[in-house]
């Protein structure tokens, strides 16, 4: 697996010779992304008053999948393509742990918990877009391994169905309850003021 993802790297990194325009935007889109993806959730919130809760919950979700990307990649340990030798870091970055890709593992939660929601489904791609080309972008900048955005990426998926899985037993099981507490609240108020 190793050698595949070695391969890929070379395919797509830059390596040791960049592409001088190529470089300059993979290091924006790399270092900047993220930026855009946390602005998109902004909008959300600020132009779409009734998703202003579910895009709160977006960030806890976003916020798990980068506790637990950084818990896995400090366990697997597992070097960059710049601390191997591969290519130079043409950004600042950390020698800690690659995989997965914490950028990558946010970024795609955000996507997809975006995306379950059908009145936020187009923010979703959008945001799965950016995703997408901010993998290449850090990888081709030395930071990351194609293997390190796809365990991002599956990590993300993980955390969106525990997500999905959750916001059913809330629907299910705690909504109900709510609501029949509040119907004896309102029954015990009403009897009371009789």
């Amino acid at each position: 697996m190793q050698s595949v993802n070695h391969a890929l790297f070379q395919w797509i990194g830059a390596g040791h010779a960049p592409h001088a325009h190529l470089l300059w935007f993979a290091t924006l889109v790399a270092e900047g992304s993220s930026w855009l993806c946390l602005a998109l959730l902004g909008w959300v919130a600020w132009r779409r008053p009734a998703q202003r809760a579910y895009a709160m919950t977006t960030l806890v979700a976003a916020a798990v999948a980068a506790v637990a990307a950084h818990a896995l990649a400090d366990a697997l340990n597992m070097p960059r393509p710049f601390a191997s030798g591969m290519s130079p870091s043409y950004i600042e970055h950390g020698a800690r742990g690659s995989l997965p890709s914490t950028h990558a593992s946010v970024m795609f939660t955000v996507a997809l918990v975006m995306a379950l929601r059908p009145a936020l489904r187009n923010f979703g791609w959008a945001v799965f877009a950016v995703a997408l080309l901010t993998g290449w972008a850090r990888v081709y900048v030395g930071v990351h391994f194609p293997l390190d955005i796809a365990a991002g990426l599956a990590l993300a998926l993980v955390i969106a169905a525990l997500f999905q899985a959750l916001a059913f037993v809330v629907r299910r099981f705690i909504v109900p309850l709510i609501a029949r507490d509040d119907a004896r609240t309102a029954q015990a108020a009403g009897s009371f003021g009789a």
